[in-house]
């Protein structure tokens, strides 16, 4: 078997000298860490070393740079610093805001809300509820792939103590109205806590704390050209949100660990760029997400365009009656890197896709291709050429 890999492995390295380019488009999986983060990482680990609890002057300058990078989040969230708390990633801050929403909870109700669209750090923390005993109410998505909100507010009980619904769907890019379900509990008055999962919407489109309505909203910095490992969970003033984590009083006594300054360093400078960048950046991704729908109409009029008016970073298009694993592979021979969908799912069916009642050739023929500011209509165009190539040459399965 080693041998074998061997083999593929000289195989795939020979290819990579006969390639015309690389396009890397699964930048929704995650994306290059640019340099201004690289050298925010760098000067933390050379510079800034010491740690953040300690009370002499190394750690004073270690919390400073943890601070900065604290109010770079809040900002772009039009939230408070002391609202910020950082996390090891997106992952550990939605599990934080289900399962910790439960503890903190469960007196008032045993009822709680999300979509069959989330992404599966929201998903299987409510299956662990759900096996202790919680009752949950899962809200299938309209064709678009959006959660409607009459069937959210339909989802609602006097005992529905806690709702999660995902910002922008990782898989399809389609755009929740999370502001209008916080509207909804308002007027209800029910008390419900609103979480959101805004990985895929933080500094890419429009993410205030106060438009988005939500008492908890999740955000990542490998999303946004930010190094992986880190990440942050907005807890809105006056929720007592109980930690998961514990040992020290670290992030004012919430999450326990010396925090990985290098990482949160590199995620505020990353966020602080795509702040200043996001209208430059999404008018970019427009462009690019445009210009490759209207190639694949015109060279793959056969190819179904699964995302409709949502993020613009995300585009979700079939080939039905071909393999999503192959068409990955033919793409990959020529320099070009797409997925499926959700990078952790590691090829399983996509159940964003089941979830929105689509036909099965089409779900076995997906492709998520996700764009980024380094990105260029030539990797468009090249992208298309080579998609119409495997549609040529590759045989489809009976």
């Amino acid at each position: 078997m080693r041998l074998v890999r061997d083999r593929v492995d000289i195989l795939c390295d020979m290819l990579y000298y006969d390639r015309v380019m690389d396009v890397y488009f699964d930048n929704a999986a995650t994306t290059m860490v640019r340099e201004e983060a690289i050298d925010a990482m760098v000067d933390a680990m050379r510079t800034e070393f010491g740690n953040p609890s300690s009370t002499h002057y190394m750690g004073r300058r270690a919390a400073a740079a943890l601070e900065k990078a604290r109010s770079h989040l809040a900002g772009a969230l039009a939230a408070k610093p002391d609202e910020i708390y950082f996390t090891s990633g997106g992952t550990e801050s939605d599990n934080w805001a289900v399962l910790g929403s439960a503890q903190m909870l469960s007196r008032r109700g045993r009822h709680m809300i999300t979509s069959s669209i989330e992404h599966d750090a929201v998903t299987k923390a409510f299956k662990k509820l759900e096996n202790a005993g919680w009752e949950v109410t899962y809200i299938d998505p309209d064709s678009k792939g959006r959660v409607p909100i009459d069937a959210f507010a339909a989802a609602l009980r006097e005992d529905t103590v806690f709702a999660s619904i995902i910002y922008v769907n990782n898989e399809t890019g389609a755009i929740n109205p999370i502001g209008e379900y916080s509207q909804v509990l308002k007027r209800r008055r029910l008390g419900t806590l609103l979480h959101t999962d805004a990985v895929q919407g933080f500094c890419k489109v429009p993410t205030s704390a106060k438009a988005l309505g939500a008492q908890l909203i999740t955000v990542s910095a490998h999303k946004i050209h930010g190094p992986k490992g880190v990440g942050a969970l907005y807890i809105e003033n006056g929720i007592k949100l109980p930690p998961m984590q514990l040992g020290g009083s670290q992030e004012m006594g919430k999450r326990a660990g010396t925090e990985a300054l290098p990482a949160i360093a590199g995620f505020g400078e990353a966020t602080r760029l795509a702040g200043h960048e996001m209208d430059e950046s999404k008018l970019k991704a427009e462009e690019l997400h445009l210009h490759t729908v209207r190639l694949l109409s015109e060279e793959l009029p056969q190819a179904v365009i699964i995302s409709e008016g949502g993020s613009p970073y995300i585009l979700s298009v079939s080939l039905p009656g071909y393999k999503s694993e192959v068409l990955m592979s033919f793409l990959e021979a020529e320099g070009i890197c797409v997925s499926k969908g959700a990078a952790c799912k590691k090829g399983a069916r996509s159940h964003v896709l089941e979830a929105m009642r689509l036909k099965d050739n089409v779900i076995d023929g997906a492709l998520r291709i996700s764009f980024s500011r380094y990105n260029t209509l030539k990797e468009a165009e090249y992208l298309v050429e080579k998609l119409k190539e495997a549609s040529i040459n590759i045989k489809k399965p009976r």
